[in-house]
């Protein structure tokens, strides 16, 4: 079955009084992050006959929170973890390739290398590091046209680079590469539209009630109504959350916090800065540039006790952990006022006795008494293959007449390789956030070029609208938190308010 890839808030009601009508389906997926989205179109993409719901939005909690990083798992290969290091970098690679080459790039990333913080035998435990991060690159079959190889700058070299680096003592630095998302909620959109298009049902304000051997109910959050299902399979995908629908699940929530900085106080960096925490090998504080001019810097992991935020905050003691550990390495230091904004996202890490900065980025698929299947933990790089294991798992526990996986070659909405996308006839911003959709984005203006005039962050009228028609927007909050990030700096949200109600206004 095929059907439009468009979200909107007329095909929500159509779905909702479909599934009224008939309240039998394959599979249930509760949770609209990366992985729930994931999991509906690896479903889907089966022949299986699927509904998402999401109590909120699309990208709602982690997915949208995370560094936009599309790690090749080096950090787990220096633990010892073989097989999640070369699951993630199989994946990235997967990612880059076919997925999503429009939304992943090659981002070049920087350790300099100063006498006073670690000296040379520092830059050589980088270098070999990154040695070791280029033979999962090659064993993942990822070619250096895509990610280049790792090597060596001298001072000069490194100055250019990170203008902003301290020079005293500065002996030189490490140049690697990774995978990074112009956007995670972009992914998120694309994986349930391109699910959409392959017949599935994605229902956001809508909410599971209840969830048991005979069926669930569903109940939409706009109007308070229940709706029962009967799904054969239900896939709990609701990351941090899922010890609420099936209390068997252990779960140890770590926050992940970034700052929101103008990128002119690092000089416009044309790399990431990658800086190595002090006292704890392994872990590194990234100023990320991003694609509005803005940096991102992050991140801490932190274990969170008590039932985890729907909406996490950034507290002081993380910002301060934050700016002290990247001003070791900068001439002059970001102060707290630079810091334009902030966000914080829980990684849903499986229960353990160690530090959580020690937990297993590894994912568990279990199954339930009552039968539903839970997929959690892992990470935003390995998202299909944690949903196309939870899907295998209801397929088999429920004898599901499903085909066999087809995400790993299954390219998302907007999806094209990379010569097809450098000659799509619209601006190179819209090309990197849509892909071959941007002349779609730009018809949008429907020949009013006020609509096409940047209203915060580059981002425009026609956008706004595209997010409404075509992209599930239902409200404000959606337009600026999610189907773009506006509303990642107070002041761009305030600027951008009415230009979304007049969007959300416009939608037919």
């Amino acid at each position: 079955m095929s059907s439009s890839t468009s979200l909107n808030a007329a095909r929500r009601a159509a779905d909702l009084t479909a599934l009224e009508s008939d309240p039998r389906i394959d599979v249930l997926v509760i949770g609209g992050g990366v992985t729930g989205a994931g999991v509906a179109l690896d479903a889907a993409s089966r022949g299986l006959s699927t509904v998402l719901v999401e109590r909120r939005d699309l990208a709602f909690g982690t997915s949208r929170w995370s560094s936009k990083l599309v790690h090749g798992g080096l950090r787990y290969l220096a633990k010892g973890r073989v097989g999640i290091a070369y699951e993630s970098a199989r994946e990235r690679d997967v990612l880059m390739r076919t997925t999503a080459p429009h939304l992943v790039r090659p981002l070049p990333m920087v350790v300099p290398v100063h006498r006073d913080l670690g000296g040379l035998p520092g830059g050589l435990f980088a270098r070999a590091g990154m040695g070791m991060g280029d033979v999962l690159r090659r064993l993942a079959g990822t070619p250096a046209s895509v990610l280049p190889r790792p090597r060596l700058l001298d001072a000069a070299r490194t100055r250019r680079l990170l203008p902003a680096v301290e020079a005293e003592g500065l002996l030189g630095g490490v140049l690697s590469f990774d995978g990074q998302l112009v956007d995670d909620a972009r992914l998120v959109l694309g994986l349930a539209r391109t699910a959409a298009g392959l017949g599935a049902r994605i229902i956001t304000r809508c909410s599971a009630e209840t969830v048991t051997t005979d069926g669930a109910v569903l109940r939409d959050e706009e109007t308070g109504l229940p709706l029962p299902v009967r799904p054969r399979a239900v896939v709990n995908a609701t990351g941090v959350h899922a010890d609420l629908l099936d209390p068997g699940v252990r779960l140890s929530p770590s926050r992940g916090s970034h700052l929101v900085l103008d990128g002119a106080v690092l000089g416009h960096p044309k790399v990431a800065l990658t800086v190595p925490v002090a006292g704890a090998p392994g872990r590194f504080v990234f100023a990320l540039p991003q694609p509005d001019g803005r940096v991102f810097l992050g991140l801490t992991d932190e274990p969170v006790e008590g039932p985890a935020p729907h909406v996490p905050e950034v507290p002081e003691e993380d910002v301060d952990f934050l700016l002290h550990q990247a001003n070791r390495a900068l001439r002059t230091p970001i102060r707290r006022s630079d810091v334009l904004g902030a966000f914080a996202g829980l990684r849903p890490l499986l229960h353990g006795d160690e530090d959580s900065t020690d937990l297993s980025r590894e994912h568990s698929v279990t199954v339930a008494p009552n039968g539903t299947v839970t997929v959690v933990g892992g990470k935003l790089t390995t998202y299909r293959a944690m949903a196309q294991e939870a899907v295998d798992a209801a397929v088999a526990r429920h004898r599901l007449p499903a085909g066999p996986c087809r995400t790993r070659t299954l390219p998302l909405v907007g999806a094209a390789p990379r010569e097809e996308l450098d000659a799509v006839d619209a601006p190179r911003r819209l090309v990197d956030r849509y892909g071959n959709e941007a002349p779609a984005v730009l018809a949008e203006a429907a020949g009013d070029p006020a609509l096409l005039e940047p209203i915060a962050a580059g981002i425009t009228g026609a956008e706004l609208r595209f997010g409404v028609r075509h992209e599930g927007a239902l409200d404000v909050d959606d337009l600026l938190e999610r189907r773009t990030r506006i509303a990642l700096v107070d002041a761009d949200r305030e600027r951008a308010r009415e230009a979304a109600r007049a969007a959300l206004a416009a939608r037919v």
